[in-house]
C-alpha cells in the first residue's frame, strides 16, 4: 500500500508516464483494489486469497479456471537449490472478474471490476510442482498479447525487489535523516542512480561477461583496480575483460570466490564499488607526478 500511495504522489512529476504498481502476494489487499488513483496510475498483484467472486464458481480460481485457455507462453526458471535451471510452459488464462469485499474489508466497501491472468505450468519436471500465478490487475486484458505482457511485468518484479534492496542496504537510504522533503528528493535521486549502476553492472556481467570493462569502467577506475588485484604499480595495455573486473570488484566487497559459491550479488558489489572508489582517488593522487 506504502508504494503504491508512493507512486500516486510521484505521478505529478511524470504525466506523460503510465506507472504501474507491482506487488507480490502481501499486497494482494483490498483496499488497495478500491482505491482512488488518478489516470495513468495502475497495479498487479500476485493473488494471495481465493477471493468470493460475484460469478456462478463464486471463488477467484474457480471462475478462472472455468475459462477457456488463450494460449501459451514460455517462461525461463532460474535454478533453484534442488532443481535446475528449465524453460517452464505456461498455459495462460485471462478474465474480468467481480470482486467481493470480504467480511473483514473496511465498511462501505462494494464490489470491484479486476482483470484476472492465472498462468500454469503444463508439464513440469517429475516431482517439481508446477509453476502457477494468479495475477490481479487494474490494467484492462483482454488479448493473450496483454496477458503475457502483465506475467512479463511480474516477472520483472525480482530485479525491482533487488534494486530496491541495494538502496536500503548497501545506500542505507532508510536511515538516511532530512529536515525536510526537497533534501529527500534530491538525495534519493542521488542514491537511485548509484543502485542503478550496481544493478546494471550486475545483470551485465552475468549477460554478456566478454565484453570490454569499459562499458562500465573509465580507464583510470580499472587501471587502479587491475593495480590493487594483482599487485603491481604497472597497468596492462589491454583492456581487462567485464568478467575479470566484476570478479575482483566483487572480491573487494568480501566475494570469496569458491568453487560453488553463487555469482555475486548487488550487496557484494555494493560494497566493491564503495572500495573501488577509494582506491580510484588514490590512483590518481599517486599518477599526478608521472
Amino acid at each position: 500500500m506504502r508504494r503504491s500511495s508512493c507512486l500516486t504522489l510521484s505521478k505529478p512529476r511524470c504525466p506523460d508516464t503510465r506507472i504501474v504498481a507491482t506487488g507480490d502476494r502481501e499486497s494482494d489487499v483490498y483496499e488497495v483494489f478500491v482505491a482512488e488513483r488518478p489516470a495513468g496510475v495502475d497495479w498487479l498483484v500476485r493473488a494471495a486469497w481465493d477471493r468470493r467472486t460475484a460469478h456462478p464458481e463464486q471463488y477467484l480460481w474457480d471462475t478462472v479456471t472455468a475459462t477457456a485457455p488463450m494460449g501459451e507462453t514460455e517462461l525461463q526458471v532460474p535454478a533453484q537449490r534442488n532443481t535446475a535451471k528449465r524453460t517452464a510452459c505456461l498455459t495462460v488464462r485471462s478474465t474480468p472478474v467481480q470482486l467481493r469485499a470480504p467480511k473483514r474489508a473496511s465498511p462501505g466497501l462494494g464490489a470491484v471490476e479486476v482483470f484476472a491472468i492465472h498462468a500454469l505450468e503444463t508439464y513440469p519436471p517429475a516431482g517439481v510442482e508446477p509453476l502457477e500465478w494468479m495475477l490481479l490487475s487494474s490494467v484492462p486484458t483482454i488479448t493473450l498479447e496483454h496477458a503475457i505482457e502483465r506475467l512479463c511485468w511480474y516477472a520483472r518484479r525480482w530485479t525491482i525487489e533487488s534494486w530496491h534492496r541495494v538502496l536500503k542496504s548497501g545506500c542505507s537510504i532508510e536511515k538516511r535523516q532530512f529536515g525536510n522533503l526537497d533534501r529527500f528528493v534530491r538525495s534519493t535521486a542521488l542514491f537511485a542512480v548509484i543502485a542503478w549502476r550496481i544493478m546494471y553492472a550486475t545483470l551485465l556481467g552475468r549477460a554478456d561477461p566478454d565484453l570490454s570493462c569499459e562499458v562500465l569502467l573509465q580507464p583510470d577506475e580499472w587501471r587502479a583496480l587491475y593495480s590493487r588485484a594483482n599487485r603491481t604499480s604497472k597497468p596492462p595495455p589491454q583492456t581487462p575483460s567485464l568478467s575479470e573486473v566484476m570478479l575482483w570488484i566483487a572480491k573487494l566487497g568480501g566475494y570469496l570466490n569458491r568453487k560453488h559459491d553463487h555469482p555475486p550479488g548487488p550487496t557484494v558489489m555494493w560494497r566493491g564499488f564503495l572500495v573501488l572508489h577509494e582506491i580510484t582517488e588514490m590512483y590518481r593522487i599517486f599518477r599526478k607526478d608521472e
